[in-house]
């Protein structure tokens, strides 16, 4: 079973930036569309970010043009830059398979983002 661990995450004011990194255990990690996820208090898990095999991305109209994804599959990871960053985009943030490329692996713990002044 493949292991997820994010990190990266902080407090951060209103126009920040963090860069958060999710670890994947497992050899096969380079094969598959990874996406960016997030969940706010009282809301259901949002995507945010995806990312194909070859480094191409998408992104959730609430973020374009302010997130960047890039993965180094050599190292199995995953990036999200985040700049720009507004009080909306507190979230605990994850990552796994991206929608549609299979089945998802078990959940990491997360990575805490706290936009605020």
């Amino acid at each position: 079973q493949v292991q997820l661990v994010e990190s990266g995450g902080g407090l951060v004011q209103p126009g920040g930036s963090l860069r958060l990194s999710c670890a994947a255990s497992g050899s096969i990690f380079s094969i598959y569309a990874m996406g960016w996820y997030r969940q706010a208090p009282g809301n259901q898990r949002e995507l945010v970010a995806t990312i194909i095999s070859t480094g191409s991305g998408n992104f959730a109209d609430s973020v374009k043009g302010r997130f960047t994804v890039s993965r180094d599959n050599a190292k199995n990871t995953v990036y999200l830059q985040m700049n720009s960053l507004k009080p909306e985009d507190t979230a605990v943030y994850y990552c796994n398979i991206a929608p549609g490329y299979g089945q998802k692996w078990t959940w990491g713990q997360g990575t805490q983002v706290t936009v605020s002044s």
